[in-house]
């Protein structure tokens, strides 16, 4: 059942024909695109229909509204007849009419909801495309099947299928997959190769690709053009209902060719089984006639009688379910060619269903007779096996133990033996010899067996008797070995005897030698690091002292070495390879001589690096100093002007400028003084390069002095910036320098850390001795103004700031519309005229571009109000 919602635009399906793949809901179908590909392509839909009544549609929204077009479609498209319409032309005629086509849709399994005829009747561009989609998903998709699918994921499957040996196609939707023509250009030439050359076509020409589908199509396949080209093309996402509609007649117009190639495939398969099963027979009717000859061993009868074990069990079974199928495929074929008025299907001479079932009769009686006779012969071969595995075990077991034993006495590695590997080496030789002699016993059971299948007559027995002699042969040579063997180790044992006690001498000798050499490699490799001459000149007498031991030690390594080449002499005489390590120690000739090398090399190696820290730290002691000199003058420079701008700052014995002046005095000074701090910051860069991090000859590092230096700049310039300060507040508020130096005697006094800025308690302390009054409430009414912030502290420029308001003389703004009053002459406005003449020229033009147009009844024409400018000047302003 398909339900459809056309209020909301929105077509659903239910599971048994469509699944779609996104909401076909109002907002999409307002996209203009999409619109017109849908009503191009329902409109050639239909008229592909229609023509076969002969009529078509040219308005697909105004053509169907009398409903008289719809009933003659419906009809078209199911083969069947609706209800006769109403002939008259008034509107409850033509909703009658669509009523009935409605109803038809209906009957049909498609379920419309929310939509009555009269939207068609009016004409509703968007529910009449809806509802011809309803019809093209009904009679033209839902039947569309392809393994178990159906609808759109059927047509889709069949799409992949038919184009995947097709470059450059991918078939993934019903949208953007066909955007390049070439999936629809696939999809004909796997049908009619004759009618495109796919080699030719490019994927970067989508509309000629498009363009040229469309025209083989409509002229050879009877499809008319439902889409353009370019529309499709300039879409991001084509309508993917309009290429569905398309799609299914391309469809509908190779069923025929897909339904004859069904019948082709299913019509080899039958065949195919047949063959299969007439094959299987064969096989085993040769087995049955021709393998019924007897083997000489017992693995090779149970091997057959496991092939036909395996036959029964593995490949019969499903042999049988073939046959059934067989039965079942060729009676289906025959039905289906009976309903498609096709001749009946008739296989060859005794390839008949009851041929075949005869013929499986006769080799299930085979089968029987095949395995009495298997199971026969593997009994009578069952004793004659036992005697021969017997052997075979026996024979097994003694080769395993010799396996390798004729090897291991032919070895000479006593040769490169040391003493205790040679000792045991003689006592495993002693366990082999009472090993060997315990198996004679077995060797001996082994020739009687072999001489018991020899009186039977055993099929393989010449293969048994070579190998019994074999074993006999070899056991001889093992005795021979085994004495040769013991002589040997013997000898080679007396002489490492004497060979062991060298090796002892010269490990307990190589050992402190040794830790000697380590020892002098590793001073003469130590790292060493030093801040002053007098350390590496330590450092250069130790080296001294221990170059005089070298000669001593010489002497010792050459009697070292003298025990090594007396046991190389006692090796070369008796022919004994020497080529393992001394058992005593790790340490070897080679070892010794190396790190002698090695030590003599370092030696020079440590004078030439004593002799470079030497030069090095000369070198830093002349930057330490000349560091030193600089820095102990420029420092307490920096702290005696810092000093002196503090007494200039809160000196009140001068006028202000007076302090201005003597401040860009030292301002000057300073600036002309950065030369010095320049140079300085040029030794210490060389001080860093050369990693010299303490310098004893001052207290003052780089660090101390960029301080100093960036706290002088910060200083001078935040008390010119007070200084300046004081003098705009003095000249904006009328204070006298008598004020201001009380204000600043007062400041200082209370300024107990001496920093420039008082904490709450002391400012209170300070206001009350200026005579002040006060509450707390007052006294946080103050704070708010001199602390807006609220950082803590009062600074010297908000109490000078503060001050001045308290003692300063204020303008009011009725003061001011008083003296604007008398440049009026007592008037309630102000001209231009009288403003340009009384004020200055600036301040006349600033007054004129601000003034309002006085309103009073009394004014003349350009009179401005002075009035409600006096007021803004106190308002928001801060004039």
């Amino acid at each position: 059942v398909i339900h459809i919602d056309f209020h909301s635009y929105m077509m659903t399906t239910t599971e048994e024909y469509m699944n779609q793949e996104d909401s076909w809901d109002r907002d999409l179908l307002l996209d203009p695109a999409w619109e017109k590909q849908q009503r191009k392509t329902f409109t050639a839909w239909c008229n592909s229909h229609l023509r076969k009544a002969g009529t078509q549609i040219e308005n697909i929204e105004e053509d169907f509204r009398n409903g008289l077009k719809l009933m003659l479609l419906l009809e078209v498209i199911s083969g069947e007849r609706l209800p006769k319409p109403d002939k008259g032309k008034m509107r409850f005629h033509k909703i009658a009419n669509v009523n009935k086509a409605l109803d038809f849709i209906s009957s049909k399994g498609v379920k419309l909801v929310s939509i009555g005829a009269e939207e068609i009747v009016d004409g509703n561009v968007k529910m009449t495309l809806g509802m011809i989609w309803t019809i093209i998903l009904r009679f033209a998709i839902q039947d569309i099947s392809v393994e178990e699918t159906s609808a759109k994921e059927g047509l889709l499957l069949w799409c992949q299928r038919k184009t995947a040996p097709y470059r450059n196609v991918n078939v993934q939707n019903f949208h953007i997959s066909w955007k390049d023509g070439l999936a629809l250009c696939a999809l004909i030439h796997r049908h009619r190769p004759d009618l495109i050359d796919y080699s030719k076509l490019r994927k970067d020409d989508p509309v000629g690709n498009l363009n040229t589908a469309f025209e083989v199509a409509e002229k050879y396949l009877d499809i008319p053009k439902m889409l353009d080209a370019d529309d499709i093309v300039n879409t991001p996402k084509p309508d993917e209902k309009a290429i569905m509609t398309y799609v299914s007649c391309f469809y509908h117009a190779f069923a025929g060719a897909e339904q004859a190639e069904t019948a082709a495939n299913r019509i080899c398969k039958v065949l195919a089984v047949n063959q299969e099963n007439e094959k299987l027979m064969e096989e085993y009717e040769k087995l049955a006639s021709e393998n019924r000859v007897a083997e000489q061993t017992m693995h090779s009868m149970q091997q057959k009688l496991e092939d036909f074990r395996d036959y029964r069990r593995v490949h019969k079974p499903p042999k049988v379910q073939e046959k059934c199928q067989l039965e079942i495929n060729f009676n289906t074929l025959q039905t289906k060619l009976r309903l498609s008025n096709r001749p009946a299907f008739m296989p060859s001479e005794g390839k008949m269903v009851s041929d075949i079932a005869n013929a499986w009769k006769g080799l299930e009686q085979v089968e029987k007779g095949y395995e009495e006779w298997l199971l026969t012969e593997i009994r009578r071969l069952e004793r004659l096996d036992h005697l021969a595995e017997k052997f075979k075990q026996k024979s097994t077991l003694h080769e395993s133990w010799t396996t390798g034993k004729e090897e291991l006495l032919s070895q000479k590695d006593y040769e490169s033996a040391s003493l205790m590997e040679i000792r045991a080496l003689m006592r495993k030789h002693e366990a082999f010899e009472s090993d060997l002699a315990a198996h004679q016993d077995r060797v001996e059971q082994i020739a009687a067996i072999a001489q018991e299948l020899n009186e039977l007559d055993y099929y393989d027995a010449a293969t048994i008797n070579a190998r019994c002699q074999g074993i006999c042969d070899q056991w001889d040579n093992l005795g021979t070995l085994t004495q040769k063997r013991r002589e040997s180790l013997e000898r080679v044992e007396k002489l490492w005897e004497t060979i062991d006690q060298l090796y002892l001498e010269f490990a307990k000798r190589a050992a402190p030698f040794n830790n000697w050499m380590d020892g002098a490699m590793e001073d003469l490799q130590d790292m060493f690091i030093v801040h002053s001459i007098e350390e590496i000149q330590s450092l250069i007498t130790a080296h001294d002292q221990f170059k005089a031991t070298i000669p001593e030690a010489d002497k010792e390594r050459m009697a070292i070495m003298g025990i090594h080449n007396e046991i190389l002499k006692i090796a070369q005489t008796y022919g004994i390879k020497v080529v393992g390590e001394n058992p005593y120690t790790v340490l070897s000739p080679q070892d010794i001589s190396n790190k002698w090398e090695a030590v003599k090399q370092l030696v020079p190696m440590r004078d030439q690096m004593l002799q470079e820290e030497v030069a090095r730290q000369q070198s830093n002691e002349r930057l330490r100093r000349q560091f030193g000199a600089q820095a102990n003058i420029i420092g307490p420079w920096i702290q005696t002007k810092m000093e002196e701008i503090s007494h200039v700052s809160i000196d009140i014995a001068g006028s202000l400028e007076e302090q201005m002046s003597n401040l860009k005095t030292y301002e000057q000074n300073i600036i002309n003084y950065k030369s010095n701090i320049d140079t300085l910051e040029g030794d210490h860069q060389l001080s860093q390069e050369s990693l010299i991090f303490d310098n004893k000859h001052t207290n003052y590092t780089m660090e101390h002095v960029r301080v100093g230096w960036e706290q002088l700049l910060t200083t001078i310039a935040r008390t010119i910036n007070e200084v300046e300060n004081q003098i705009l507040t003095r000249d904006a508020k009328g204070i006298s320098q008598e004020q201001l130096n009380e204000f600043r005697a007062s400041f200082n006094h209370f300024d107990r850390k001496r920093n420039g800025m008082m904490d709450p308690d002391d400012f209170r302390a300070c206001l009350i001795s200026m005579g002040y009054d006060l509450g707390e409430v007052e006294f946080a009414r103050i704070m708010t103004l001199v602390d807006p912030n609220n950082t803590g502290v009062v600074t010297f420029q908000a109490f000078i700031d503060f001050m001045t308001r308290e003692t300063a003389e204020t303008d009011t703004a009725e003061q001011v519309m008083a003296s604007f009053k008398i440049l009026a002459s007592d008037k309630a406005y102000i001209t231009v005229e009288e403003l340009r003449r009384e004020l200055p020229p600036e301040q006349a033009e600033y007054c004129i571009s601000r003034m309002t147009k006085y309103i009073g009844g009394d004014a003349l024409p350009g009179a401005l109000d002075y009035i409600s400018f006096s007021s803004a000047l106190y308002g928001e302003s801060d004039l």
